[in-house]
């Protein structure tokens, strides 16, 4: 082989072979192990430290792998950012339950990768709450903003809704509670996506409510009570 041609293999190709399997390994190093999905996550973190400077508190109460389920990730709501701060921090994808009135068509993409659970609001919605219990059965991880809202004022908790309890009842899945704050305050709650913060995200211990002895009712106040004494914020009843 030619001189020339070893040193076109020696300085251009090889690198970039070398080059290419670690940008390969690094995206499909993801938690939906596909490359759309693994660049997708990869931007969120990028995301989350350039535009939030997201603090993240709590990181050994984070499970490992990719599939640590069945779980239930719970946080309070702040702002419409709030699933990808968390989603981004998680090594493990995370299927959401999200209002049909809080998802913005122009973030449709984003819902269909994501594989969100609709709820519409306003309506006692089974068909939301059955498909929440099958994937926790497949061993899915579940996101709940059990708050149903976003808060309003901030640094102020809502009042539960009584479904969170019985998903976690019924499925007997352990809880893994996250406590977010330092978001954009802003309207609408996607506007937060575009804004700058120094927000942060506490994981707390996972909990296991299985063999408690605790109703669904019984559970939702109890994770109601934690947060307020996680957070030291009041309730906010007027909502």
């Amino acid at each position: 082989m030619p001189l020339s041609d070893l040193a076109f293999w020696a300085l251009i190709v090889f690198p970039a072979y070398v080059a290419w399997v670690v940008i390969a390994h690094y995206v499909m190093a993801n938690p939906t192990d596909n490359p759309s999905g693994g660049i997708v996550w990869r931007l969120f973190q990028v995301y989350v430290w350039v535009v939030h400077r997201l603090e993240v508190v709590g990181m050994e109460n984070l499970p490992q792998g990719k599939q640590p389920g069945p779980l239930i990730v719970i946080s309070n709501h702040t702002a419409g950012v709030d699933p990808v701060l968390v989603q981004a921090v998680c090594g493990f994808k995370i299927r959401w339950m999200m209002a049909a009135d809080m998802q913005n068509p122009h973030l449709n993409w984003l819902w269909e990768i994501a594989n969100v659970i609709t709820v519409h609001r306003g309506q006692r919605d089974v068909g939301a709450a059955r498909e929440s219990i099958r994937h926790l059965q497949r061993k899915g991880v579940l996101g709940i903003f059990p708050e149903g809202g976003i808060e309003r004022p901030p640094r102020q908790i809502r009042p539960f809704v009584p479904g969170v309890g019985l998903i976690i009842y019924k499925s007997r899945s352990p809880v893994l509670p996250v406590i977010i704050e330092g978001t954009p305050q802003v309207d609408p709650a996607w506007a937060s996506l575009w804004r700058f913060s120094r927000s942060r995200v506490r994981f707390m211990p996972v909990m296991d409510y299985a063999g408690s002895g605790m109703n669904a009712d019984a559970i939702t106040q109890d994770l109601q009570r934690k947060y307020t004494q996680w957070t030291g914020w009041k309730m906010n009843e007027e909502v």
